[in-house]
């Protein structure tokens, strides 16, 4: 038995296939565009669908694939006709689009309740706010519309003709309610949009149905494929790095460093999501609280790209990775460093787009390794003020699972460990989204029956990094400087 994970990504898609050993036979990948342009960043969901449809024909060309579940990126929605027609471009969350139309609702039914109903902070990033504003300044195409779907619900309504969505994905339009697990009528109705638009919520792990006729004869197949909802893809990216309890964190690494945790209840202190944080529903009635930072693995590119020529041309020359050739020059002593990274502004707990990047403690005899290592400190530091900000919701964490490309690096890790004085578990996973999604699918279909079980063979360990006594000592004195940083110097 065959099943599989797709993640719909902002830039491409990928799907992963396992056996009911859980076993990974094979992987899949797509590009698509993006487009930036006169301050407006769009996707086009047929380019979405087309590459999807693409993958999903390589893998079915060679395996007879069971089941699959879909998980996506937040926020961004299609607007479908009567004939499913797509009718505009989609906003991503980084277009500014939606300002006064968020504005209205705070205005219209109140900041705090909208927070403490949603789990999110009100912000034009959310889908809402950008349904609105297609509704005021796009009114010839939004006229047309019968259904606002977002990344997972799309290709689920594509393959299938279902329209439902997973709790986690429908908590990022900022219009879904995370305790009671339904659409906000109150505010679709302040938003003057009709919430039938929308898909119907259902919790992660849910089957959609079967592949349509019209699917079948694309792929070229002459079965039936189970079609599974996901979820949100960090939801998704914490199940396949196996995050079950309370006490453990993932930390997510790319070029956005994403630090989901688990919380057993819904905040309800205001003073909490003032933070920048958001919550979702994740699996076994618990929620999953987002910390992030703009810039984790961004950080290291900008250091090779502007300061490692060299080595990069060097490494490439000899077919290594330039990141590891730098691993090795660095200081196994904590640099004494100080570097605010914010490069691209301040995540959580600041949400300060204007903050910039600050280094602290540079003396004549800095070498160009010490500031790599120290940029790998300073988003290590940053790490931990966001968990010190969290714990009274979070309580310990006391295992820290690390993905992306930032968990190949030892030396990055082993700072973590140190500086957060936490046990961090890497994982030699690459794509824990794309696992994390077949293993609910696998439990859909009875092809598992134990959803850690089979993550754990999934994502299999890589190495454990345990605090060095010595640095860790260093590293809290240093942090104690560090917890200052922000407020002594942001009027500069």
């Amino acid at each position: 038995m065959i099943f599989g994970g797709l993640d719909v990504g902002t830039t491409g898609c990928k799907i992963t296939l396992y056996n009911e050993k859980c076993e990974l036979l094979a992987t899949y990948y797509n590009e698509y565009n993006a487009v930036h342009k006169n301050g407006q960043h769009e996707i086009d969901f047929t380019d979405v669908k087309c590459g999807v449809l693409s993958l999903l024909k390589m893998a079915v060309a060679e395996y007879q694939v069971e089941a699959l579940g879909v998980t996506s990126f937040g926020e961004t929605f299609a607007m479908l006709d009567d004939d499913d027609n797509i009718l505009t471009p989609s906003m991503l969350y980084t277009d500014p689009r939606g300002k006064e139309e968020c504005e209205y609702l705070c205005e219209t039914i109140g900041t705090e309740r909208l927070t403490l109903l949603t789990g999110v902070k009100p912000h034009p990033m959310y889908s809402i706010s950008k349904i609105m504003w297609q509704k005021n300044n796009n009114f010839g195409a939004f006229s047309k519309c019968k259904r606002v779907l977002l990344g997972e619900d799309f290709i689920i309504y594509i393959l299938t003709g279902t329209a439902q969505i997973d709790y986690s994905l429908a908590a990022r339009t900022a219009a879904f309610d995370i305790e009671k697990k339904c659409w906000i009528k109150e505010v679709f109705d302040a938003a003057d949009i009709d919430v039938n638009l929308m898909s119907t919520p259902v919790p992660t792990g849910t089957v959609a149905g079967k592949t349509t006729d019209e699917i079948k004869n694309i792929l070229g197949i002459d079965y039936d494929i189970t079609v599974v909802n996901g979820c949100h893809d960090q939801v998704a990216g914490m199940i396949g790095a196996g995050v079950f309890k309370s006490t453990q964190a993932m930390d997510g690494t790319g070029t956005v460093e994403c630090i989901p945790v688990i919380l057993k209840e819904k905040p309800t202190d205001i003073k909490f999501y003032e933070g920048g944080y958001s919550v979702v529903p994740y699996i076994n009635d618990l929620y999953a609280c987002y910390a992030l930072s703009f810039t984790g693995g961004a950080t290291l590119k900008w250091f090779r790209d502007n300061f490692a020529e060299l080595e990069w041309h060097s490494a490439e020359k000899q077919g290594k990775n330039v990141y590891s050739e730098l691993d090795k020059a660095v200081s196994d002593k904590p640099t004494g460093i100080l570097v605010m990274p914010h490069f691209a502004g301040a995540a959580t707990p600041y949400m300060d787009n204007d903050s910039k990047a600050a280094f602290i403690g540079i003396t004549l005899e800095t070498t160009k390794y010490d500031l790599y290592k120290a940029l790998m400190e300073g988003t290590s530091y940053e790490m931990l003020l966001n968990f010190e900000t969290m714990k009274e919701m979070t309580g310990e964490i006391k295992e820290i699972r690390a993905t992306g490309g930032g968990a190949a690096s030892d030396v990055w890790l082993q700072i973590k460990a140190d500086i957060l004085d936490t046990e961090i578990t890497a994982l030699s996973c690459k794509e824990v989204g794309a696992a994390g999604t077949a293993a609910l699918t696998g439990i859909c279909i009875g092809a598992i029956d134990n959803l850690s079980g089979a993550v754990e063979k999934m994502s299999v360990v890589r190495k454990i990094f345990t605090p060095q006594k010595e640095n860790k000592k260093i590293y809290y004195s240093l942090y104690k400087k560090y917890s200052g940083l922000y407020n002594a110097i942001k009027s500069l």
